[in-house]
């Protein structure tokens, strides 16, 4: 994902990182993607009038870094460590296909783990083991065969950050959802081609990222598509395989049929999932407590000025993706 702007990149920042927002190098030399696992020698952009939208895959920032060092653990030294650790870990899964000798790899998977080698691999096997047990939703994912959760712009992510350095994801799955025409699988494959994308980025991996579920117009209709088996998939995919810091869930224009959707859900949460799981309803206040309104557009009571990135136009920039997908797919465990 991208800053489209200096503007926008200086919005949400801390002065810290403003210096070495990736705005500012958007339209420089780039050679090479080390963060991908596909041959793709050049950083997929699209070009948006004057500006560009392409994803931050250069050195994290200033603040990025800072954080890493602070709440991740991460030093020059302790990363070689635990890289070249985990690498000596991996080596007894014989069953695991990986990508071997690839230190960035390794690294995202480090992070959120605070660079402990065996947590990591714990991550690591959960996350291909999740891709195994759900394979109807894995296989052969990848943006160019999920053109109609795109088409239906109910997925996006916001062109900013937010005030901590986080990526914002936003799901509208009221007025915006037609449940006839897209299905909560295909909502589900959308989000996760837009997590996977996510992980590439260093400033990502380190500073996490924010979801906000707008449920604003969510009818009795649409609640009958949710399903127990669902909201487990969904528990068990965001607490314990994607390889990211979630660090939280705000819950804004819901009314009072959401209760319905959220007490499927409630068996399956352990509580550090449920304590950054937050309802603000229409109260605008209560969301600015966490994320502040610099950060946020007129529609979230926010003073951002910046145009919606609509999924159609991330999906364009998706596509340019497709042989890292092909890559990201290629890895798992050896079908017996």
């Amino acid at each position: 994902m991208t800053m489209l702007t200096a503007a926008a990149a200086m919005h949400c920042l801390p002065k810290s990182a403003v210096a070495e927002a990736p705005a500012f190098r958007a339209k420089a030399p780039f050679s090479g993607v080390p963060t991908m696992l596909s041959d793709i020698d050049q950083l997929p952009q699209i070009q948006m009038g004057e500006f560009i939208l392409q994803f931050e895959l250069g050195e994290p920032t200033a603040h990025g870094k800072e954080v890493a060092m602070k709440e991740l653990r991460e030093t020059p030294e302790r990363q070689k460590e635990a890289t070249k650790e985990l690498a000596r870990l991996l080596e007894a899964e014989t069953d695991l296909h990986y990508p071997k000798d690839n230190e960035e790899w390794l690294i995202r998977f480090l992070r959120p783990c605070k660079y402990y080698p065996e947590s990591a691999r714990d991550l690591i096997k959960r996350y291909y083991s999740f891709k195994v047990k759900h394979s109807d939703v894995y296989n052969n994912l990848k943006p160019s065969g999920e053109m109609n959760i795109f088409n239906h712009n109910i997925l996006t992510v916001f062109p900013n950050r937010d005030q901590l350095g986080r990526r914002i994801l936003v799901l509208e799955l009221g007025k915006r959802w037609k449940h006839k025409q897209v299905t909560l699988d295909e909502v589900f494959k959308g989000a996760v081609i837009f997590l996977e994308a996510a992980m590439l980025e260093p400033e990502t991996q380190i500073c996490g990222a924010v979801v906000i579920f707008d449920m604003d117009g969510l009818s009795l209709q649409q609640t009958w598509q949710f399903t127990p088996p669902f909201a487990k998939r969904i528990v068990d995919w965001l607490q314990d395989s994607v390889p990211l810091r979630i660090k939280a869930i705000h819950i804004v224009n819901q009314p009072k049929i959401f209760n319905v959707v959220f007490a499927l859900f409630k068996p399956f949460l352990r509580e550090k999932l449920r304590s950054r799981i937050i309802f603000h309803g229409t109260d605008r206040e209560s969301l600015h407590k966490h994320m502040s309104p610099k950060c946020l557009p007129a529609a979230y009571g926010g003073i951002l000025e910046s145009n919606r990135i609509d999924s159609d136009q991330w999906y364009q920039l998706l596509l340019k993706c497709d042989p890292e997908f092909d890559a990201i797919n290629s890895y798992g465990y050896k079908k017996k």
